[in-house]
This record gives structure tokens, C-alpha cells and sequence, in this order.
């Protein structure tokens, strides 16, 4: 017998396991609901507010060059791009937006590797009121560090994906260092062969590659998933705690958020935040302003600069880029490098936050994209983004 789930989604809620929660089509479900799979903490806001989303979006239906064939309307590229969830905002006002059936405005999405970029701004909150340092070792908040790849560098290093690291980011990896690495973080099941490992312990074994600390830009997600960790070293407090006294209360979210968490608690900062399309918006806004929300300093004016400014191209282009050849990478942010100053977060399977400001403009792009990279798509992505930018104006 069919059940209703089964008739909303096109499988049943058991086909969902720790083994298929990433793989399509259980990912259009699992995706908005990480929580019933992976061991998850709560974000609290201030409030629960539900939203209600635009009833029209006509930018969405009007003819535009969206770069693909068949694809002549922004709609039409979002249900191509396996769209979940998006959100275009316009100086603060979302104007746009459109969830596929299976989602909903108020249902956070998983971001992935957004989250990286999520974890940052608690950094520089906690950086403002002397809590972290960047310019210090690891070791000066996790002394346990000492002997492994983030023994001797310091958290600016991590900061900006600069940590001389022997990992290699192979998220299709079933039987190496990044297979340990879905387990320790509970992402995957369990290995009877191999011994259990906690997010920190597993941290803890990865060695330095042999050159220095501090080159070209080397994207690893450990490095995030540490620095939740010196989160949580440096106020005492756990990691979603934080994130809610120190981003999604000022920020005035109207949803809950999430985390998933480890066998001992510990967040995956470098991908495990779950949140909604349009409370990801409020957070490029923000960023956008600089840090401001109706007039209170979520995150420090100086931070958001530097993050901007201060990226090295030199390092992005000696870590062989796919994207931005004009890019920088700071305190887990892209920089476009472009003209129009765009900076953006980026997650797998299709998770964007894309910010314009010569356009005052917003973008979230929440999705199952079943690729979990898909660099032709992502190109496409930056080249749709641009020009609903343009239209937009």
C-alpha cells in the first residue's frame, strides 16, 4: 500500500537512511529535514515568527537570458537547477522567491559548506570582544593540537584556507580519510571494521603536507570544523549557543535554525547548518550593510572590510581555482573580484548565497542538485545570478 508520504515525495520515509540521506531523490526530503537523520542541535531565535512567502514573483516569469537553451525565464532555470528554496532581495525587500513543492518558506535547508561562511561571523564577534585572536596559534586555545597539521599555524591560517594539510576534499570517498571523516561527524554509518572516532579525535590525526603554513589557498573542511570547535574553547559555551546569542537573535531570524553534532556534542561547522532561504537572505543583507540591522552591529564594521579587502589573490590563483579567476578567498568568504564587488557562500549539492552590492542585491539558492560539485552548473549559477542582478536594477 502506497503511503501518503510516498505519494508527496516518490519514495518512503524508510528509503531515507544515514546510507541515502545525500543521494537523489531522498535528498528533496532530507534536505529540509536533517535532523530526523543526523544527531541535531538547536539554534534558537529570539522568537519564532512564521513567514508567509510572496504570493507573485513576476521577475520570475519574465523573458530574460538565463544562458541556457530552453531556459528563457528565470522559473524555468530554478526547476533546471534542482531548486529547493530561493530568495532574491532588493535594499533589504525580498521581491522574488520560490519553493518546489516538497518545500516550504518557513523549512530550513541544510547549506552545507555555507555554513563555513555562517561559523565566520561568530569569529568575528567573538575576535571583537578579545576572544579570539587570529594572528595566535591553534594551540593557544587547543593545546591538544600540537603535533597534528594544526600544530603550528595559526587560526588566521585556517581563517583563510591557507593550513598546509595532507586531506584531500573527495566527497565521494568511501573507504580514505574523508569516509572517517562522514562518520566521526555522524554524516555516515558507522564502519564495524574501523575504530569510532569523535569530529576532534579525528581532527587530531591529520598531518601536515610538507611545505609551510600560510600559501596558496587549500579548501578543507576540517579547517571550519575546527574553528567551531575554538568556538566553543574560547566562550565555554557550546557552538549553537553561540550562534544563537551571537548571530541569529541580533540578526532578528524568524525561524529556528540547526546543527548537526558529533557523538559528543561537537557542531559540524563546516557544513551542518540547517536554515531558511529567507533568514539566509537577512544574513547577506546584513553583510551587505555592513554589519547592520536596524541600526544595531550584529557584526563588526572592520571585520566585514577586511573580509572584503583583504583576500590575497595571489594565494587563490596558486591554489588552481575552477572559479572566479578574478577572486579572493578571507575569513571563509568568496570575493568575486569583479567589478560589481560580489562576494558570495557556497555549499555542495547547489547552496548559494550570492551578494551584489552595486545591485543592493540578495540571493539565495537552496537546492538538492544530486552532484554534490557539478562545476559546469556552478558556472552557470554565477552567470544566472549576474544577470538577475542586472534585471533586478
Amino acid at each position: 500500500m502506497t503511503t501518503e508520504f510516498a505519494k508527496a515525495h516518490g519514495f518512503e520515509r524508510n528509503e531515507v537512511m544515514l546510507a541515502t540521506w545525500r543521494n537523489g531523490p531522498f535528498s528533496r526530503w532530507s534536505f529540509s529535514n536533517v535532523g530526523e537523520v543526523v544527531p541535531s542541535a538547536g539554534i534558537a531565535a529570539a522568537a519564532e515568527r512564521p513567514e508567509v512567502a510572496l504570493a507573485f514573483s513576476p521577475l520570475l516569469d519574465q523573458p530574460m537570458q538565463t544562458g541556457l537553451a530552453g531556459r528563457e525565464t528565470a522559473r524555468a532555470f530554478l526547476d533546471y537547477a534542482h531548486t529547493d528554496a530561493f530568495v532574491l532581495m532588493r535594499r533589504g525587500q525580498i521581491v522574488a522567491e520560490h519553493y518546489a513543492p516538497h518545500a516550504d518558506v518557513n523549512q530550513p535547508h541544510i547549506v552545507f559548506s555555507v555554513s563555513k561562511s555562517l561559523t565566520a561571523l561568530l569569529i568575528a564577534n567573538l575576535e571583537a570582544d578579545g576572544l579570539i585572536d587570529p594572528d595566535k596559534p591553534v594551540t593557544s586555545l587547543l593545546p591538544e593540537a600540537a603535533g597534528s597539521a594544526y600544530g603550528d599555524c595559526t587560526i588566521r591560517d585556517v581563517l583563510d584556507m591557507r593550513v598546509s594539510l595532507q586531506f584531500h576534499e573527495a566527497y565521494l570517498n568511501t573507504d580514505g580519510a574523508y569516509a572517517r571523516y562522514r562518520r566521526a561527524t555522524l554524516w555516515n554509518p558507522a564502519d564495524p571494521a574501523t575504530p569510532t572516532e569523535t569530529l576532534l579525535a579525528f581532527l587530531l590525526t591529520l598531518k601536515k603536507a610538507d611545505h609551510a603554513h600560510g600559501g596558496a589557498h587549500f579548501y578543507a573542511s576540517p579547517n571550519s570544523d575546527l574553528l567551531g570547535i575554538l568556538v566553543e574553547r574560547a566562550t565555554g559555551k557550546r557552538y549553537a549557543e553561540v550562534f544563537s546569542e551571537r548571530l541569529w537573535q541580533p540578526l532578528g531570524a524568524k525561524n529556528h535554525a540547526a546543527v548537526t553534532v558529533d557523538a559528543e556534542g561537537s557542531a559540524r561547522a563546516a557544513g551542518g547548518v540547517s536554515v531558511t532561504a529567507r533568514d539566509l537572505a537577512r544574513i547577506g543583507d546584513m553583510v551587505r550593510n555592513n554589519g547592520l540591522v536596524d541600526g544595531r552591529q550584529v557584526v563588526p564594521q572592520a571585520w566585514i572590510a577586511d573580509m572584503l579587502e583583504a583576500g590575497d589573490h595571489q594565494s587563490w590563483v596558486d591554489g588552481k581555482p575552477n572559479l572566479l579567476p578574478n577572486g579572493r578567498y578571507r575569513s571563509q568568504w568568496y570575493q568575486s573580484g569583479e567589478a560589481d564587488g560580489a562576494f558570495c557562500a557556497i555549499g555542495i549539492h547547489g547552496q548559494w548565497l550570492y551578494v551584489d552590492p552595486s545591485t543592493e542585491t540578495v540571493i539565495v539558492k537552496l537546492s538538492s542538485q544530486p552532484n554534490p560539485l557539478d562545476d559546469e552548473l556552478k558556472q552557470d549559477n554565477f552567470a544566472f545570478f549576474r544577470a538577475l542582478c542586472a534585471e533586478a536594477a
